[in-house]
């Protein structure tokens, strides 16, 4: 029997509020210190940690590719949306100057600027993925309220990291939930547009890339040149990019719903 609309909504609904739940009940999630203590410290130039700090600047790159692919390419988007990619551009490219702001004196004050852009990028592609696969409407009623509460998410694990008592489990469903609801929105639905698989091939990316930051230190002993949270960065940003390919290079399949 064909799962209707309702009950693929009612799944992901259901889905969400579990993982707030969960989130809830689970105990409160400090900052580990150890998180700064990535495997290549090496400094080149005067840069310190010189390949952590320099492999953001693809992230930059595609961001502002990506913004002016907006302004001055005809990108395949939901028009109703647009202030949605931009904010995702934006996000991508903010992450550059970040990150690297933060990998050159690692710390919790500095990581602040890691993540907020990360929310943007984020809570920013959540409600386009709602927009082109499920409805317009509601990915553009999204867009603001996800993104307010993805640098909220940040704002309170700070506020809560200086109080001694540090908390992530907010930007835990701000960076992961997305990334479990997209596959599935995927899977369920269908989109106007063509170029699918740029999505998968940025969601894989993404998933190698958080495998390629657990192992840091492994893949710094095996490459020599790169640490696993290098590349991190690297695939993360081809990730961005694959998503910036899907505007440029896809087509209206069928009418607007």
């Amino acid at each position: 029997m064909k799962v209707g609309i309702d009950s693929r909504l009612s799944l992901l609904l259901t889905l969400v509020a579990l993982a707030i739940g969960a989130a809830i009940l689970a105990p409160a999630i400090p900052q580990d210190p150890a998180y700064h203590q990535f495997a290549d410290r090496r400094a080149h130039l005067g840069v310190p940690n010189f390949w952590n700090v320099m492999t953001n600047l693809p992230f930059l790159c595609v961001g502002l590719a990506g913004i002016g692919t907006l302004y001055r390419g005809t990108p395949a988007i939901v028009p109703e949306l647009r202030a949605g990619y931009l904010t995702f551009f934006i996000g991508i490219a903010l992450i550059g100057p970040g990150s690297a702001y933060y990998h050159a004196a690692p710390g919790n004050a500095t990581l602040v600027w890691d993540r907020l852009p990360m929310t943007l990028a984020f809570m920013a592609l959540l409600s386009i993925i709602v927009a082109e696969y499920i409805s317009v409407s509601a990915g553009r009623n999204l867009l603001w309220p996800m993104v307010l509460a993805g640098i909220a998410s940040v704002v309170y694990w700070q506020v809560t990291e200086a109080r001694g008592q540090g908390d992530l489990r907010p930007y835990g469903l701000v960076q992961f939930l997305p990334m479990g609801l997209i596959p599935l929105i995927l899977l369920m639905f269908r989109s106007s547009f063509s170029g699918v698989g740029y999505f998968w091939a940025m969601l894989a990316a993404y998933a190698v890339a958080k495998l390629a930051e657990l192992l840091d230190e492994p893949v710094f002993r095996a490459l020599h040149l790169l640490s696993g949270h290098a590349l991190k960065h690297l695939l993360a940003a081809f990730g961005a990019y694959c998503f910036l390919l899907a505007i440029r290079r896809r087509h209206i399949l069928k009418a607007e719903r």
